[in-house]
């Protein structure tokens, strides 16, 4: 059985499982998932708890099964916990899982608890993950998009008693928050647990916030091309500048602007030879949001345009490896601005507006 990290709750109040699976790579959700279900399963008695990390091809596997089937002298029921930060369990692994899952039915004693990373399609095909499916419960931990992230602050505020202002004054504190902590989602956690310390029930003006909380945001290259193609030029500078802060490697920047627009020329070129559209986009490999992003930003480029940001992005592949190019910047990081800003230019007609997405 599926459930979003956000049911959880709900699914255990229902009545607890004895096997739960979360996977996903956002750290805080991961965690305050496992740690509803640990309280859940203290509270109905399953007071010992063990908990085995997978490291590397050679892992005992045999430990695992054996913890399900023993119990301490001091404890009736127990968590058994195990980690794959790997997310591949490996050959003797997928047997051991698909062991455990089988044999977490009907065990009222063991409380199994798998955590995983972010698992991409093929893997969540696997016989092994399939056998956890099956038999208990899997959590799918979704990070929190960039546009979803200034409602996502308001509801920790308001869990805490505290609120922003009404209107154009609070959603501009939102907004001044969300810039902060973007990428970072535990600091977002604690910066909001700060202000709850600092702060009564009630609300927040824009001075109480600016004040107390930190500006702790974390860039991910691969984010800033969905602010490229969503058309937040504010939003893309403030990223590359972050980017260009953290020592984040040129070249890696350069590889995700001109990935998209390479795409973006192919998904073009196949709609050109009569593909429909949702078929070219799933063979370039475009999902999600970026796959929203696409289908709104590709009816407004022209092949012309398209050709022109092709040459652009091989300008700058050379500039970022230490060549120089007529009419471009030396500096790596202000050719970057440069290409990203180009893209983000031919996106911002249509994209903030009918992607939902902020400025």
């Amino acid at each position: 059985m599926q459930v979003a990290a956000a049911q959880i709750q709900g699914q255990l109040q229902r009545g607890l499982k004895s096997l739960y699976t979360i996977h996903g790579d956002e750290p805080l959700l991961q965690q305050e998932a496992a740690d509803a279900i640990r309280a859940a399963a203290r509270a109905q008695g399953y007071t010992e708890r063990t908990v085995h990390t997978v490291a590397g091809a050679h892992f005992d596997w045999s430990e695992v099964l054996a913890a399900g089937g023993s119990l301490s002298l001091f404890a009736d029921k127990q968590i058994v916990e195990i980690r794959i930060p790997s997310g591949k369990p490996g050959k003797d692994g997928s047997v051991a899982l698909q062991q455990l899952a089988e044999g977490a039915q009907g065990n009222d004693s063991t409380l199994t608890l798998v955590l995983l990373p972010r698992l991409d399609k093929q893997t969540r095909t696997g016989a092994w993950f399939g056998a956890l499916e099956s038999f208990g419960v899997t959590v799918q931990v979704e990070p929190v998009e960039r546009r979803a992230l200034p409602q996502w602050i308001a509801q920790r505020l308001g869990a805490q008693g505290q609120r922003v202002a009404a209107g154009e004054e609070g959603q501009r504190t939102l907004q001044f928050f969300a810039d902060r902590v973007e990428g970072n989602l535990l600091a977002a956690h604690q910066e909001i647990q700060k202000l709850a310390l600092l702060y009564p029930e009630g609300e927040l003006g824009f001075e109480q916030v600016e004040g107390a909380v930190l500006n702790v945001a974390r860039y991910d290259v691969f984010k800033l091309s969905e602010a490229v193609l969503a058309g937040q030029a504010q939003r893309v500078q403030r990223m590359l500048d972050g980017l260009k802060a953290e020592g984040e490697a040129e070249v890696l920047v350069h590889y995700a602007l001109a990935e998209d627009i390479r795409a973006l020329k192919r998904v073009k070129d196949a709609m050109a030879a009569g593909r429909p559209l949702p078929m070219a986009l799933r063979e370039q490999r475009v999902w999600g949001l970026k796959e929203r992003l696409y289908e709104r930003v590709l009816p407004q480029l022209t092949q012309t345009t398209l050709a022109q940001l092709l040459q652009a992005a091989h300008q700058v592949d050379g500039i970022v490896k230490g060549l120089k190019q007529p009419d471009w910047p030396t500096d790596g990081w202000q050719a970057l601005q440069r290409l990203a800003l180009q893209l983000c230019g031919h996106c911002s007609t249509l994209a903030p507006k009918q992607a939902g997405v902020r400025k």
